[in-house]
């Protein structure tokens, strides 16, 4: 984490710290702790948890669209990319299996919070929607790509909630299975 600036180290912790803990059991002195300053330096930086929230949503939403982009240009075939979205759960199953998915985590707990920054969180499923939708287009299923996106949403969060809850790292991998046979039956489809 060499060259980040404090305030950039501060929107790191807090976003792992929120993932792990949850954003309502997550004090100041907690991220200030973690990033080993004091709670006066911290509020220079930021002056309520809503703002903190606010920079990691946003820090979740830059992550997320790079490495969308990243699979956008290492996937030869829209197959692929749909793949690499599928995979995700194996590369992440550790922290999955211990807190869940942190879009799904972060999302779920604002909503029941009524929380103001729900409506951004909510973003970062978004961005996973447009892009599956956009796949299934390329793969050649333009009625259906919205409908197969949100299917593929559904699936893999349901995965993380099962997973995370019994701690299981032969479902997630027995699901990611599954869902790679699932997309192959609309590969052979088109082919």
């Amino acid at each position: 984490m060499s060259g980040m600036t404090k305030r950039d180290l501060i929107i790191t912790e807090a976003d792992q710290l929120f993932y792990q803990q949850g954003f309502e059991h997550t004090s100041f002195a907690n991220i200030a702790a973690a990033v080993k300053i004091s709670r006066g330096n911290f509020y220079y930086h930021f002056k309520t948890k809503d703002e903190i929230l606010d920079a990691v949503i946003q820090l979740r939403l830059s992550n997320t669209q790079a490495m969308l982009e990243q699979w956008q240009i290492e996937g030869a075939e829209p197959a692929d990319r749909i793949a690499s979205f599928i995979n995700i759960l194996l590369l992440k199953r550790v922290k999955i299996q211990r807190f869940g998915c942190p879009v799904g985590t972060l999302t779920t707990e604002l909503t029941k919070l009524q929380h103001p920054a729900q409506e951004e969180a909510n973003k970062l499923f978004s961005l996973f929607r447009i892009w599956l939708c956009k796949q299934f287009q390329a793969l050649g299923y333009p009625q259906d790509a919205d409908d197969l996106a949100m299917h593929l949403l559904a699936r893999s969060q349901g995965v993380s909630t099962l997973a995370s809850a019994f701690n299981d790292e032969q479902f997630i991998r027995t699901e990611v299975e599954q869902m790679h046979q699932w997309l192959q039956q609309y590969t052979q489809k088109v082919a």
